[in-house]
């Protein structure tokens, strides 16, 4: 599904990334681990299209396309979704709004039909359900308001209504209390855990992990992977940090 190789990366002309490697097959969760400053955070603004981060060297391959000749737009077309640490607000659009354009727009890519209105709406109770969400909160501005928890569980409703073959998730347990976790967890599981979707999970402790059990965890540490396991892994860097893992 998702193959990097020998990716290098700068920001401000300064290197963050420094000959990444990792493949995420179809139907697996990995996630990667590690201390602030490591690069995850440039990895999926890097795979997401964010303007200022500059790849000098390496691939990356999706869906057997090769990432980079493709536009931001085009890789969310395409089946890839960016959650972010820190979702953004924007004042004046619903989140209905938003998302059923967003949605629109990916199935006029693929030569779909619009969802009518009837149609969306029943599409976004039933995915604000599945989270434990009021849906009558996607009628307000995007994310304006919002408590933390709040805007995770929405970010998951987007990721259920969005329904990507990859979901690149930047430290989405960020800030969240057990029953926000607890969702946010279930959500992930609910609409990824799937044999023909994957997932890319960036986070600094394990506790995501008791929720979502990863296929392999990976550790990165100055730009690179440098270690790399099963479920334990994460557990191991809990009790002992990543100045041991990385060593």
């Amino acid at each position: 599904m998702l193959k990097i190789e020998n990716l290098h990366a700068t920001v401000a002309g300064k290197p963050i990334l420094n000959g990444l490697t990792l493949t995420i097959p179809t139907g697996e969760i990995h996630a990667i681990m590690g201390p602030n400053g490591a690069g995850k955070s440039t990895l999926a603004y890097v795979l997401g299209g964010r303007p200022g981060y500059e790849v000098t060297e390496g691939s990356v391959t999706f869906d057997g396309q090769d990432l980079f000749a493709l536009e931001p737009h085009e890789r969310a077309a395409a089946g890839m979704f960016l959650g972010f640490q820190y979702p953004v607000e924007i004042p004046g659009v619903s989140y209905l709004q938003f998302l059923r354009e967003a949605l629109n727009s990916q199935r006029r890519s693929k030569g779909e039909k619009d969802l009518t209105g009837g149609e969306f709406i029943r599409l976004s109770k039933d995915k604000a359900a599945l989270l434990g969400m009021d849906a009558e909160m996607l009628k307000r501005p995007v994310n304006v308001g919002f408590s933390g928890g709040e805007k995770k569980r929405a970010e998951m409703v987007q990721l259920g209504i969005m329904d990507p073959k990859v979901a690149i998730l930047d430290e989405t347990d960020s800030g969240l209390d057990i029953d926000a976790l607890k969702a946010v967890g279930h959500g992930i599981n609910s609409i990824m855990r799937d044999p023909k979707k994957s997932v890319l999970l960036i986070t600094h402790y394990q506790r995501l992990l008791d929720y979502v059990t990863p296929d392999r965890v990976h550790v990165l540490s100055r730009g690179q992977i440098v270690r790399s396991g099963g479920p334990e892994l994460a557990h191991e860097l809990e009790r002992e940090g990543y100045a041991e893992a990385a060593a």
